[in-house]
């Protein structure tokens, strides 16, 4: 069974926490530390930025490390190397967030094909469009038993919405906002209406929600209407202050607690 959607069959009730961080940042060789350490302290998903130019759904956060990790030298090619080095060490799902030019330039097969070789349970893939998406994707992505997240934000429609339930798997990406990413103070009533609107309409993919968490009362907004929750912009810049991922985690874990 593909990781992805092995972790969430086994979850129970128990709510979900997933980082992102960007591969190749803070240093080139540090990726597979960073996961490794992100297992032992319990994280139960992992999202492995691939470092583009040009990360238009990105905020300032990220966009910076992704021009630090190419400064650098990470390449796709790299990361998937250094992947397969900690393959056998790692168990929790791993998924790669990255935009389509490079992974275009890569090649899709080969991509998918490095995946299963890598130990990538899914991919994101922010401006993959879902007609690409359903005629040359999915064919591949099933063929390597890949999942390919989708996301979802408020101005996404129903009809929309359920379209993507219906043809996806593994779980639903639900942006908290419209807004590029980016650590958020709370979360008003426009978005906690919006939660509740995605939660009546009882989709048949768990869903995780990502953008803007950075406390207590994002995290427990986002745990409460979905299967968990997914930090990025946070995670990324306590890395980058403290060049040490077990520091970074302890940091993190106590700007949750307020």
């Amino acid at each position: 069974m593909n990781k992805i959607n092995k972790l969430f069959s086994e979850r129970g009730n128990r709510k979900l926490l997933s980082l992102y961080f960007c591969a190749g940042c803070p240093t080139l060789d540090g990726t597979g530390d960073v996961i490794k350490t992100m297992q032992r302290r319990g994280i139960d998903m992992v999202e492995v930025g691939i470092p583009f130019s040009d990360p238009m759904a990105d905020g300032p956060v990220i966009q910076d490390a992704a021009t630090h990790a190419l400064r650098n030298g990470m390449s796709l090619r790299l990361l998937f190397s250094q992947l397969r080095d900690i393959k056998d060490e790692v168990d929790i799902p791993l998924v790669l967030m990255g935009y389509l030019n490079p992974i275009m330039q890569y090649g899709l097969e080969a991509f998918c094909q490095s995946c299963v070789e890598s130990g990538v349970a899914g991919a994101i893939i922010p401006d993959l469009p879902f007609n690409d998406y359903l005629e040359k994707v999915k064919p591949l992505a099933d063929k390597y038993d890949l999942r390919i997240i989708m996301l979802i934000t408020p101005e996404t429609s129903e009809k929309r919405i359920r379209f993507i339930d219906e043809h996806t798997d593994g779980f639903i990406y639900m942006v908290s906002s419209a807004a590029t990413t980016g650590a958020q103070k709370n979360f008003d009533k426009s978005k906690q209406d919006y939660f509740r609107r995605i939660n009546a309409m009882q989709l048949r993919n768990p869903r995780m929600i990502g953008f803007g968490i950075s406390n207590k009362q994002t995290l427990e907004s986002s745990q409460a209407n979905a299967a968990g929750a997914i930090i990025g912009s946070k995670f990324v810049t306590l890395l980058s202050e403290t060049q040490q991922a077990d520091l970074a985690l302890d940091q993190l874990f106590d700007a949750l607690s307020k």
